[in-house]
């Protein structure tokens, strides 16, 4: 048997130093896909995947505020990702959005590619996967991501076709992020201005993702199963679909669990909320982070979603974070360490999409310590 010739490494600089992305191979009459995009069958979702009844919650943003603190708690404690309605922005605004991300990504691939970069120090990059180098396989989608908070971006930095819909989103959701915050922070008793406290609203990175018809979507995806990093998550999809969220476990009937995949169907007008690391940790596991994925897009039309990362604007040596001292008792002790945000963050690279792979790192039960990096 002769051996295989295939040099993945090589292969992925190649894509990579071509800067135009998977809908660029697309556009140049792709049918199959190059295998650095082939995922290993076991990480696939399954061919026999039946459509479960559950669905994550939807919470109703206009309600009185103290039945809307019991229903953020209840979703933040069981799923950790929820539907929001009637949260206030537009849907000019979310229409806009949306569109911006789609007019960027259907620029000619030489126009975008004076923006594809791999360096994080960036406020606009412009890529195919963050973690393309260190991943086992590619995932088909394109991200445009753009730093805009605390310190506001130069508008100049955006190309034209996507300046005023993505600022405008971003402006809007920052709002919207304190907002529930405040909600976020009485559902833990510890009051309104807490986590505002701690900055959690202040560092806001956009990422506006692109997910082109994917011709072989039985062999890769279009993101892999990941929690995210920060404190909270808001996110817009069109109506294409796609998402799936990880279910809070069951017993599968053995005493074991069963993984559950719920498909977070498209609600018109309406932002998903999900929580990250970051919160997960501060609340001392109150709050749960879910897992969550997006298949490959077998569709003709893209599959696009915006979304607004928030994470701590302090982000100096001298500023601490871990569990809430008002969550830690006897009864239930600290279960993970205190930690900068530098040391958080180059734990967060480090790990790729795995899920867990931060909290883990920081936890007391694990023997976490301050030199593991």
């Amino acid at each position: 048997m002769m051996a295989s010739t295939y040099d993945r490494a090589s292969e992925v600089k190649k894509f990579d130093d071509s800067k135009i992305g998977v809908k660029g191979l697309i556009d140049a009459g792709a049918t199959t896909i190059p295998r650095i995009f082939h995922h290993p069958s076991l990480n696939l979702p399954s061919k026999t995947h039946h459509p479960h009844q559950l669905s994550i919650p939807t919470i109703d943003l206009s309600l009185p505020h103290p039945t809307l603190v019991h229903l953020i708690r209840d979703a933040s404690r069981t799923w950790g990702f929820f539907n929001v309605t009637n949260h206030g922005i537009p849907q000019s605004v979310l229409d806009r959005s949306l569109s911006a991300v789609r007019s960027f990504n259907e620029l000619p691939a030489e126009t975008k590619s004076k923006y594809y970069s791999r360096d994080t120090a960036s406020d606009v990059i412009f890529n195919t996967n963050y973690d393309l180098h260190e991943s086992e396989a590619a995932t088909w989608r394109d991200t445009l991501q753009v730093k805009v908070g605390p310190v506001p971006l130069d508008p100049g930095r955006l190309p034209e076709v996507c300046r005023d819909g993505l600022l405008t989103w971003g402006a809007h959701v920052a709002g919207l992020g304190e907002r529930l915050m405040g909600l976020l922070s009485e559902g833990l008793g510890v009051g309104a201005e807490r986590l505002k406290g701690l900055t959690c609203h202040e560092g806001r990175n956009l990422a506006g993702h692109y997910y082109p018809y994917c011709p072989e979507p039985d062999l890769t995806m279009g993101l892999v199963g990941h929690t995210d990093g920060g404190v909270l998550t808001v996110l817009l999809q069109d109506h294409v679909g796609g998402l799936q969220v990880k279910a809070p476990t069951t017993d599968g009937g053995d005493g074991g669990e069963e993984e559950v995949w719920v498909d977070v169907r498209p609600v018109p007008g309406s932002l998903i909320i999900n929580l990250g690391d970051l919160m997960k940790i501060i609340s001392n596991d109150e709050y749960k982070c879910a897992e969550h994925r997006v298949l490959a897009n077998p569709y003709g039309e893209p599959r696009i979603s915006i979304a607004v990362f928030f994470t701590p604007g302090r982000k100096g040596e001298s500023d601490l974070y871990g569990p809430l001292p008002e969550l830690i008792s006897p009864d239930k002790p600290a279960l993970y360490r205190e930690f900068t945000m530098p040391e958080f963050i180059k734990a967060f690279y480090s790990k790729g999409l795995e899920s867990d792979i931060v909290v883990r790192h920081f936890g007391i039960r694990g023997g976490g310590s301050r030199n593991d990096l």
